[in-house]
C-alpha cells in the first residue's frame, strides 16, 4: 500500500518542482514589467503594489498556460502579469463604475447570442437580448462612445482615444519578444475586424486608418452626427469580446 501511495506522489512533487522553478524563472519579468508601467502611472501608484499584483498575475499565468496555444509561457506569462496590473489600477483611466457595469452587460449579451446564432448579433437582437429596446440600446452605445480596447488606452493618451492596442506598451522596448508580442496581437485583432459587420468594420477603417473624425464619417454614410459613434462603441465592444477569447490575458484587462 505504501509503494502505491509514493508512485502518485513522486509525479505531484515533480509537478511542484517544476511549477516553482517557472515562476523563480519569470520572477525578474514582474518587477521589470512594474517599473515600465509605473512611469506611466499616477505618482500615486505604489510600485511594491504593482509587483505584489504582478506576482500573483504570474503565477495563474504557470499554473493556467497551455502550451496548445502556440504561444510560448514567456509572451503568456508576460501579458498575464500586465493584465493583472491594469486591472488593479484601471480606476486611473476615468471610466466610472457604471459604465464598466454596462460594457460587461453589453459585451456578455454579444457573447451569448454569437455562441446561439454562429454569427454577430445585429442590434435587434442585442437589445432584445438585454431587455431594451433599440432606442434605449442606442443611447447606450452613444453613452459610451468613449471606450476604447483596452483599459487604459485614455489614460496613456488623454488626448485621443485612436490606439488599437489594449495593452501599454513600452515605446522604447524593441526587443524581438516584445515585437513579437505586438505582431500577434495584431493579427488577433485583425481577425476580429474581418468577423465584424461591414457597416462595423467600415467606420472603424474610417476613424482608425483614414483618421477622420466622427463628423466626416457621418457626412461620407449620410447618417446623423451620432450614428457612427454609435457604431464604432459596438464594434469596440465585439472586439474586446473577440480578444478575451482569443488572446491569453485580455480578461486582465476586461473593464
Amino acid at each position: 500500500m505504501a509503494h502505491y501511495c509514493s508512485t502518485f506522489a513522486e509525479p505531484s512533487e515533480h509537478f511542484a518542482q517544476e511549477r516553482e522553478k517557472r515562476i523563480l524563472e519569470l520572477l525578474p519579468q514582474v518587477r521589470w514589467i512594474a517599473k515600465r508601467l509605473h512611469r506611466r502611472l499616477p505618482n500615486s501608484t505604489s510600485l511594491e503594489d504593482l509587483i505584489s499584483i504582478g506576482t500573483v498575475g504570474l503565477i495563474n499565468a504557470v499554473d493556467s498556460f497551455d502550451a496548445s496555444r502556440n504561444v510560448k509561457l514567456k509572451t503568456y506569462a508576460e501579458h498575464k502579469i500586465r493584465g493583472a496590473m491594469l486591472d488593479s489600477v484601471r480606476g486611473s483611466d476615468g471610466v466610472p463604475a457604471h459604465k464598466r457595469k454596462r460594457i460587461r452587460v453589453v459585451q456578455r449579451a454579444m457573447e451569448v447570442l454569437e455562441q446561439r446564432l454562429q454569427s454577430a448579433p445585429s442590434e435587434d437582437q442585442i437589445a432584445e437580448e438585454l431587455g431594451i429596446s433599440l432606442d434605449l440600446y442606442w443611447e447606450w452605445l452613444l453613452d459610451l462612445r468613449g471606450i476604447t480596447i483596452g483599459s487604459l488606452d485614455a489614460a496613456a493618451n488623454q488626448d485621443d482615444s485612436r490606439s488599437l492596442v489594449y495593452f501599454i506598451a513600452d515605446p522604447d522596448d524593441k526587443s524581438p519578444a516584445r515585437l513579437l508580442e505586438e505582431r500577434e496581437l495584431a493579427k488577433v485583432i485583425e481577425q476580429g475586424v474581418r468577423n465584424l459587420p461591414p457597416m462595423e468594420s467600415l467606420v472603424l477603417d474610417l476613424y482608425y486608418k483614414q483618421e477622420l473624425n466622427i463628423h466626416e464619417i457621418a457626412s461620407i454614410l449620410e447618417v446623423h452626427l451620432t450614428r457612427p459613434s454609435q457604431i464604432k462603441s459596438q464594434a469596440i465592444l465585439r472586439l474586446r469580446s473577440h480578444l478575451e477569447a482569443q488572446w491569453p490575458s485580455a480578461k486582465g484587462g476586461r473593464a
